[in-house]
């Protein structure tokens, strides 16, 4: 009777503490869902943040952003599986979080097990876990050692035969080990902490995948050296001025775009620079003697928004001068009554330091000048500059100024002689043009005189026939030559200066 009462009493201490082992199981699973749940939130923001840098460099980042799209995928696939699994255990219990009551381990010794076999649902539960650690590793290739080797800690299931030994020697399979004969709650736990490690497996991939790409962008392998100065060029006997600096030429360091000028002027992606890893690459000429700026911006992705980097760099096209370069931008010489476009520079020296002048010279901007002659067969202009090592440079240069050559008249835009029908001369516009002439002068008629062969000549005011000059043209036979003379033209933007006299138009009448 004694030792049936110690029995008895030893079963009571058993069944107490029991419950106090399922409730602290319960607590723990509580614990491990509201961990994952902040794991979720997590792993979120780190597939967003390389979402981003994907966006920003493709390059780099596309293909790590495809590979975490694919952890994702299956990460929530296995989760998704394990949380019904999780549902279907506890979906006859009255309330769920009495773990008192979840001391049983019929539920999954009945839906794994089927004697000594395993059922359709615990196969299925093995393979699962098999290939989702299968499919991790597969993506993760050959890179990111860390995780491969955490991937296959958590989701180990057992030694090369899925066996695990007992503390009594005795190995049975890992399934078996897990889940056959324990507690509902403490094969729920299980489950919640397989979950976790779902978690941890893609929050570990995607961190590896956006630092490791971090890591490597700093690397200085990525770098190359370049050389800063104050100018670009120097004269013998002068100090170098100048420092090596480290410059990024990895892909991420490529601008999406650029907003740059040269002198002013605005360059254009493809014909004046192209955009590449570690900057732009220029594809200007040296151009004119004299100092050039290039300025603007170079606009990078960062973090999702456009950032600007300030461009304001300056080189010297130089060679050791003994006189200044004076150049037409057309010809040769200068036209009367034409704004001749004109470059005037020193090499060596800044434009802003260079004075020309001349009669009728006025300075636009930099090395651009307007020359508007005035009397006289020919034209001096003095350029003078200062070279940075205080030696005086004035040169003389002489121009010939010729007028702007003789026009010729026009019907239709054709010159000299012209056939065409009687009512297509009713209604042409006559005018006048200045044939392989450099410039391009925008002229007007005032006025013209018209000869029908027997009738009086005509004169008309405009560059279109009126009804008098119509009225002679009706008179005009077949093969008549009509004289079109004396047009009166002007330069639209200087109607001060005098034309030499227009050559005249002869139309025949073709009906």
């Amino acid at each position: 009777m004694i030792n049936l009462m110690y029995l008895i009493f030893i079963a009571m201490l058993a069944l107490n503490m029991s419950k106090e082992v399922l409730a602290a199981f319960g607590l723990m699973n509580e614990k491990l869902e509201t961990s994952n749940s902040k794991a979720t939130e997590n792993n979120e923001a780190f597939l967003a943040s390389l979402e981003t840098k994907a966006s920003e460099d493709a390059a780099k980042y596309a293909e790590l952003y495809q590979d975490a799209q694919q952890i994702k995928q299956l990460s929530q696939e296995y989760y998704t599986y394990l949380e019904d699994l999780k549902a279907s255990m506890v979906e006859d219990i009255e309330d769920p979080t009495d773990y008192t009551v979840m001391d049983k381990s019929d539920y999954l010794d009945q839906k794994f097990f089927q004697g000594d076999n395993l059922a359709p649902q615990g196969k299925e539960f093995m393979e699962r876990i098999e290939a989702y650690r299968t499919q991790v590793l597969g993506i993760l290739g050959d890179g990111f050692p860390e995780v491969q080797d955490a991937v296959k800690t958590r989701f180990k299931t057992g030694d090369e035969n899925g066996k695990v030994e007992r503390r009594d020697g005795v190995k049975v399979d890992w399934i078996n080990y897990h889940y056959e004969g324990f507690p509902l709650i403490a094969s729920l736990t299980k489950i919640t902490s397989l979950q976790s490690d779902i978690k941890a497996t893609e929050e570990a991939a995607l961190k590896a995948m956006l630092q490791g790409e971090l890591t490597s962008q700093v690397s200085l392998t990525n770098f190359s050296t370049l050389l800063e100065s104050e100018k670009s060029a120097f004269y013998a006997g002068e100090k170098f001025n100048g420092s090596i600096v480290l410059g990024k030429t990895d892909k991420t360091a490529k601008p999406v775009r650029a907003e740059l000028t040269l002198d002013g002027r605005k360059l254009a992606e493809g014909k004046d620079y192209q955009l590449k890893e570690g900057g732009v690459e220029m594809l200007i000429g040296a151009g004119s003697p004299g100092d050039h700026e290039i300025a603007g911006t170079l606009i990078y992705m960062q973090d999702g928004e456009e950032t600007e980097v300030p461009v304001k760099n300056s080189f010297s096209t130089i060679s050791k001068p003994n006189a200044a370069v004076i150049s037409a931008d057309k010809m040769n010489v200068v036209y009367r009554g034409v704004a001749n476009p004109m470059t005037i520079s020193i090499p060596g020296i800044p434009d802003n330091k260079v004075s020309a002048s001349a009669p009728g010279l006025s300075k636009r901007s930099g090395s651009n000048y307007v020359m508007n002659p005035g009397t006289g067969r020919t034209v001096t202009i003095t350029a003078s500059g200062t070279l940075p090592d205080g030696q005086r440079i004035s040169t003389n240069s002489e121009f010939r100024i010729k007028d702007i050559p003789r026009p010729s008249g026009t019907i239709r835009g054709e010159s000299g002689s012209v056939k065409m029908p009687r009512n297509n001369l009713e209604i042409a516009t006559i005018g006048a043009m200045l044939e392989d002439f450099d410039f391009d002068l925008n002229m007007a008629i005032s006025g013209f005189k018209l000869k029908v062969p027997g009738q009086p000549t005509v004169e008309v005011n405009g560059n279109k026939l009126d009804a008098r000059a119509k009225a002679a043209l009706r008179r005009a036979g077949r093969g008549d030559a009509i004289q079109i003379f004396d047009i009166e033209a002007y330069i639209t933007n200087n109607r001060s200066y005098k034309l030499k006299k227009v050559s005249p138009v002869v139309v025949e009448i073709t009906n």
